[in-house]
């Protein structure tokens, strides 16, 4: 699974504007998973899937630890989506967004390889498997 290491344009603006300039920053209370079928890019444009029962499923994440000189978090739970209605295609990327829909694109990274999830097919991630880092 992916070490989702690339920071959004939108959350790297929140972090400079918070611990540089004083500005509060709203920090989000859940955080969700999404899967995409292209890079979402700093900029948050790929496509996410949107069909077949997919929802982003939510994450919770470890309390920070320093690994190879960087920050680092891990999904503490497996995080399950549901199982696909419909075929979702070429699964490629994740991301962290701050919203069940809608919402900010805060960190996403390319998959290890891609994943095909076609219909009657379950998309996991297992406990330890997703990690963000931060250098």
């Amino acid at each position: 699974m992916p070490t989702l290491g690339a920071m959004s344009n939108y959350l790297e603006h929140m972090v400079l504007n918070s611990a540089l300039r004083g500005v509060a920053f709203s920090v989000p209370s859940t955080v969700y998973l999404a899967l995409y079928a292209s890079d979402p890019t700093d900029a948050d444009t790929g496509t996410e899937v949107s069909s077949g029962g997919y929802a982003r499923q939510v994450v919770d994440f470890s309390a920070p630890a320093q690994e190879g000189g960087k920050g680092t978090v891990e999904n503490n739970a497996e995080i399950e989506f549901a199982v696909a209605t419909a075929n979702w295609g070429q699964i490629t990327h994740m991301g962290v967004r701050d919203a069940a829909t809608g919402g900010n694109l805060l960190f996403h990274g390319e998959l290890n390889s891609p994943k095909i999830i076609a219909e009657g097919d379950q998309f996991r991630v297992l406990a330890g498997h997703l990690k963000i880092d931060l250098d």
